[in-house]
């Protein structure tokens, strides 16, 4: 949830911690911190509460040429954003920036009563940990570093320096990620590769459980009980573009508008529109097994779940003799759940970091059941553990909420379930309709964007002063819907919840007055009549209901409508989902919030 950065080279080592915590201030961004070590064996700690800015005031009185450094932006956890819960922390001669969560910090702080603790933090447990066995001497900062995490519960990426040896910075991971950026007499360390751009592409992904000395010249990994590793240094595929707005006011809108292009990506090389088949090699499946999977377990969390859900509906259409189960990482791994024999789980996660979707994947992993990645970030975590994968390819996601990896996810395991059918020996007639319009989509999308985001900028005013609001949907619209409401409640603060339209009388429409909007998405096909017929039941308690629809004859007396025009008729809950995207982000500007960086939450969930 945190960022983390360090530096060690020829260069000024403030310059590149501000730049790279700049990059990462969407994983964090209550607080912020840097620590540079001169050879004179001075520090220079600034710390400031709130975001990054704060911290660039605060510098241009502290300014120095120091060549090591480590920084950091804070997702809160324990204690209150602050300035003196902002890390580094500080214990003797040593500095710490932490990412993770300690588990048994109150056991651990018991027994270091010789430190005299500021911060209500865990991660300054750590660092007096790890100082109680590197004061005495005894131990070299690396060595003090494995004897403290050895008594560590919980999960951790860190770096640590130390004023006795200026010239090295001691990084280390378990279960929060951390990449080494190997330059021309620099090392670089990131918790996000995209700090690094513009610096190096060669770059050094940390297992779990590998601790690693870092210098300008030399990057020096072992495991925790002191077994060399063999540093595998890969490219970074990210180019510095990809992380810049673009002329865009916000990365939110920029990433809502690059959705033709990022799908684009996701399709390329994976869909024969003449032949009406698709190309998925990334799980690895051999067309002897495909044909005897009888059950998918897709397994995320917040919009990864969603993009689950909705691919659950379309794939158990077209795939038959296969039960499909969407669950919700947090909980799924902490049940006793039944995985019968020939089942494949689907592992979805944007950044590939996602704590309980990685725990969800080992437990599963566990139980020999065959894993296959749904992920966006190249290198991740979840990316490298999972027995084989199909990378999404949208390009880097800055702002908070996902946007354009829910579509691409979404299609991803559509085209999964297209190669288990094909397997299968599903007819190419039932299959077809689906690879045409998958094909399309790029184009459909980014005609509705542009079609759309007009429609939705003249109607927002009117519902900027809500503070409720009700998404409703039918079949593939429903885990539509429930994305949609996601979007509202993350960046516009409204309190948004999603139903099915049948679900109304169960319960729902008991809220249905002035305080409310409704949000309802009308798909035309079997279902149409019934969602209408719901929709008189909301008109007829004084509802006030924004109708998204493609229905070109469309006379329900509703407050607002937008309409879609396109012919796409499998696949229109993407497109409605682009104007719930566009509603949400006009939304959180009329109302005046920060689109990108939404109060209380940060864009790589690492801790549980």
């Amino acid at each position: 949830m945190c960022g983390i950065v360090g530096y060690v080279g020829k260069e000024k080592a403030q310059d590149f911690l501000i730049s790279g915590l700049k990059r990462l201030e969407y994983r964090g961004y209550d607080s912020a911190g840097i620590v540079t070590l001169g050879e004179d064996g001075k520090d220079t700690l600034v710390r400031a509460k709130g975001k990054i800015v704060n911290l660039e005031d605060k510098l241009k009185h502290n300014k120095t040429a120091d060549r090591v450094g480590i920084g950091h932006t804070r997702w809160a956890t324990h204690g209150e954003p602050s300035e003196k819960n902002a890390h580094p922390h500080r214990a003797g001669d040593l500095f710490l920036v932490h990412n993770g969560i300690i588990e048994n910090y109150k056991e651990l702080k018991k027994e270091l009563s010789d430190h005299k603790f500021e911060s209500e933090t865990d991660s300054e447990v750590l660092a007096a940990l790890i100082n109680s066995f590197y004061e005495d001497g005894k131990y070299p900062l690396v060595n003090a570093v494995v004897q403290a995490l050895k008594l560590v519960k919980g999960t951790y990426g860190i770096a640590v320096v130390s004023k006795k040896n200026p010239n090295e910075v001691v990084v280390a991971r378990s279960g929060s990620p951390l990449v080494i950026g190997v330059g021309h007499d620099e090392t670089l360390i990131a918790s996000d590769a995209s700090a690094l751009l513009g610096h190096t592409k060669q770059a050094i992904y940390l297992n779990d459980g590998e601790v690693a000395t870092v210098t300008a010249n030399s990057v020096d990994i072992k495991t925790l009980n002191a077994e060399p590793v063999s540093a595998k240094v890969e490219k970074i595929e990210t180019n510095l573009a990809a992380i810049q707005k673009g002329g865009y006011e916000h990365f939110l809108l920029k990433e809502i508008m690059e959705q033709p292009d990022s799908l684009t990506e996701t399709l390329r090389g994976r869909v024969n529109l003449e032949e009406g088949i698709v190309h998925l090699g990334g799980p690895g499946i051999p067309e002897a097994e495909l044909r005897k999977i009888k059950h998918l377990v897709i397994v995320g969390c917040g919009t990864a779940y969603h993009a689950g859900l909705l691919a659950s509906y379309y794939i158990e259409k077209f795939t038959p003799g296969i039960t499909i189960e969407t669950v919700i990482a947090s909980e799924y791994r902490y049940r006793q759940a039944y995985v019968p024999e020939d089942s494949v789980a689907l592992i979805v996660s944007q950044s590939g970091e996602t704590a309980d979707t990685l725990a969800c994947l080992r437990e599963i992993k566990k139980r020999g059941v065959r894993t296959v990645g749904i992920v966006n970030a190249i290198g991740s975590t979840i990316a490298r553990e999972v027995d084989g994968g199909t990378y999404v390819h949208v390009g880097p996601e800055i702002s908070v909420a996902s946007t354009k990896a829910f579509t691409s996810q979404v299609i991803a395991m559509v085209m999964f379930g297209l190669t288990i059918a094909q397997a299968k020996g599903v007819k190419h007639s039932i299959l077809k309709p689906y690879v045409t319009e998958i094909a399309r989509l790029p184009e459909e999308i980014g005609k509705t964007l542009k079609e759309s985001e007009k429609a939705v900028k003249d109607i927002v005013k009117k519902y900027a002063d809500y503070e409720h609001g009700i998404y409703l949907g039918r079949d593939t619209a429903y885990p539509t819907a429930m994305e949609g409401a996601l979007k509202l409640k993350e960046i516009a603060y409204v309190d948004a919840n999603a139903y099915a339209f049948g679900e109304l009388k169960h319960g729902p429409l008991a809220l249905i007055d002035d305080r409310f909007f409704e949000f309802a998405l009308l798909n035309k096909g079997e279902l149409y009549d019934k969602a209408v017929s719901n929709v008189q039941e909301v008109l007829a308690r004084g509802g006030h209901i924004i109708a998204v629809t493609n229905v070109e004859k469309f006379d329900l007396a509703v407050e607002s409508v937008i309409k879609i025009s396109s012919d796409i008729e499998l696949f229109m809950p993407l497109l409605m989902n682009l104007v719930s995207q566009l509603f949400a982000y006009y939304m959180t500007i009329a109302k005046g919030y920060d689109v990108d960086q939404p109060r209380n939450l940060a864009k790589s969930v690492t801790v549980e």
